[in-house]
């Protein structure tokens, strides 16, 4: 490969960082503001969950809609589209005056997001095949990184009482900038299939077993944003200010795991890792759930971390490459059978506490997890 060919390459990846960044900031600055915009509304904590639902249902509906855009139009031109629109979603999230008015934008904002979401994904997948090698996974770890930072940036605009529609406008306004200008260095191109007129596509066998494989991690991954803090109050019985931090654990080991799973990745093949990853999870949940103490909770979570760090950029990766699917499609499809698993753990978890106790919920979300290595050894990769 030429020099010139190589430096091209390069400013690709660099300007899909950025957006996978602009990404992750922004749902970070929404998650950081809901508790101002509970009480702006006077929702109690039951209608704020029902509302909530609204932004999950629009990245499932967004799901199918985005595979087909993108196999139609392209990556890049709806990685644009995305990045335009959902910033317009976030504002008037700041905007809203009532319930309604906020359940409709969060539904906006969600099908925004999956659409960036899969776009940014398949434009992952064009520079895996160009790089020769597995990238994913740092784009994802940029995205919690991302998290990290919007999270920090929400709590000082709170602290110096900044109303959530400005703080929004703030973070909107410097990711048009940044959109303006990383977009021209962007992939032209997008690897695979592209001819495709359906919406709706039926996966097939390989694509159903990655499905299930980021089921598994994403039950685990989406207890833990949920309910680690339940957990650390009412089983660790820590006092106020340490409630977070097995949430704090999960998310760093998930960040850095994601930095360095690129590197282990290539070193030991995609199914090594994805069977590594499963026992990882499901060891890191048995060991808070069998020590429930702060320090071997802590550790636990630690691992739950660095298990599910790979798994959903991996599973991503494999379909792209889909010798059957377009890239867009073959994502998105992976995605809505994973993301099922993002939503269904939490509730489950629910229902379990009420009817026995949290660390039940738990073990069963270990044996869960566990899923990730025994589907993954059905992979043919």
């Amino acid at each position: 490969m030429s020099a010139e060919a190589t430096h091209s390459i390069r400013q690709n990846r660099i300007a899909l960082s950025v957006f996978f960044f602009i990404a992750g900031i922004r749902f970070a600055s929404w998650a950081s503001r809901i508790p101002d915009i509970q009480n702006h509304l006077h929702l109690s904590d039951a209608g704020l969950g029902s509302v909530l639902l609204a932004l999950p249902l629009g990245s499932i509906s967004g799901l199918p809609l985005s595979g087909y855009l993108v196999t139609k139009f392209g990556s890049r031109n709806i990685l644009l589209l995305a990045s335009l629109s959902f910033p317009v979603a976030m504002i008037f999230i700041g905007l809203a005056a009532n319930v309604w008015q906020l359940a409709l934008v969060l539904y906006f904002f969600g099908m925004t997001g999956n659409i960036m979401n899969i776009s940014m994904n398949t434009q992952a997948v064009g520079l895996e095949v160009l790089y020769g090698k597995s990238i994913m996974a740092s784009f994802h770890g940029l995205w919690s990184l991302a998290g990290f930072t919007g999270a920090a940036f929400g709590t000082w605009m709170i602290a110096i009482h900044i109303s959530p529609f400005y703080h929004f406008l703030i973070i909107c306004v410097l990711s048009l900038i940044m959109t303006m200008f990383f977009f021209t260095y962007t992939l032209q191109h997008d690897h695979g299939k592209t001819n495709s007129n359906k919406i709706f596509v039926k996966p097939d066998q390989a694509i159903f077993i990655l499905g299930l494989i980021a089921f598994s991690s994403m039950v685990c991954e989406g207890t833990m944003f949920d309910w680690s803090g339940v957990y650390f109050h009412k089983v660790i019985k820590v006092r106020e200010s340490l409630t977070t931090m097995g949430y704090v654990a999960f998310m760093s080991t998930m960040a850095g795991g994601r930095f360095i799973g690129d590197f282990m990745i290539t070193r030991f093949g995609a199914k090594k890792i994805l069977q590594i990853s499963g026992m990882i999870i499901s060891s890191g949940l048995m060991i808070a759930v069998i020590f429930p103490t702060i320090i071997t909770a802590t550790f636990g979570f630690l691992m739950v971390g660095v298990g599910v760090s790979s798994v959903v950029p991996l599973s991503y990766g494999l379909a792209g490459i889909s010798k059957k699917l377009s890239p867009s499609v073959a994502i998105a499809s992976v995605s809505s059978i994973g993301f099922l698993g993002f939503l269904i753990g939490p509730p489950t978890i629910g229902f379990i506490a009420q009817a026995f106790n949290l660390r039940w919920s738990f073990a069963l979300i270990a044996c869960l997890g566990l899923g990730t290595t025994i589907v993954s050894r059905k992979l043919k990769v």
